[in-house]
């Protein structure tokens, strides 16, 4: 059975595992990790899926600027379990998401990502074309969901992270956390 919930400070390591499964570790060269570094993601948004007592999914929405003065939250990134793929879990979790944020009174939410999975959940690249990314991006890939109706209108300018630093982790708990991932890979 599939359960959709809060993420956890005890889900750190399983979801960290898994974007490195599903993303690999590439994923921190991605534009949108420049505005998740060094961040906290948004207070209740969040989410974790897990099925068996095993984590499947994830998603996580952040605090950044759609331009000067323009409030609104950057989603990513989903990921869910290659063996849990066309079963709804990506659904779900952005459904969960997206009700999350409009229940906690955000306006908008912008992410990368092809307009064709996304398109179904209200994003379009409609209102993003003169927004940019503090880094090399493709274009038609920022998209971007009223959560509120006009509340991208004119949005322009550099998309900047807004939210609450994270504090800093420490280089001994980071280096046990890829001796750990190693040593699973090993295995």
């Amino acid at each position: 059975m599939l359960t959709i919930r809060h993420e956890t400070a005890h889900d750190t390591d399983a979801r960290e595992d898994l974007l490195d499964r599903v993303w690999g570790r590439a994923r921190f060269q991605k534009t949108a990790e420049r505005l998740r570094e060094g961040r906290r993601p948004a207070a209740g948004l969040s989410l974790v899926a897990e099925e068996d007592e095993t984590l499947v999914g994830t998603v996580r929405l952040w605090h950044v600027g759609a331009g000067p003065a323009r409030p609104a939250l950057l989603l990513g990134p989903l990921a869910v379990e290659q063996s849990c793929r066309d079963r709804g879990v990506g659904t779900a979790l952005m459904r969960r998401a997206l009700g999350a944020a409009r229940r906690h009174g955000h306006q908008a939410v912008l992410l990368m990502g092809d307009a064709v999975y996304y398109g179904r959940f209200g994003f379009t690249a409609a209102k993003t074309g003169a927004l940019w990314l503090p880094g090399p991006f493709e274009r038609q890939r920022l998209l971007g969901c009223e959560l509120q109706p006009r509340a991208l209108d004119g949005a322009r300018g550099l998309v900047a992270a807004t939210g609450a630093m994270a504090p800093t982790p420490s280089i001994a708990a980071l280096i046990a956390h890829l001796d750990r991932h190693e040593a699973r890979q090993a295995a």
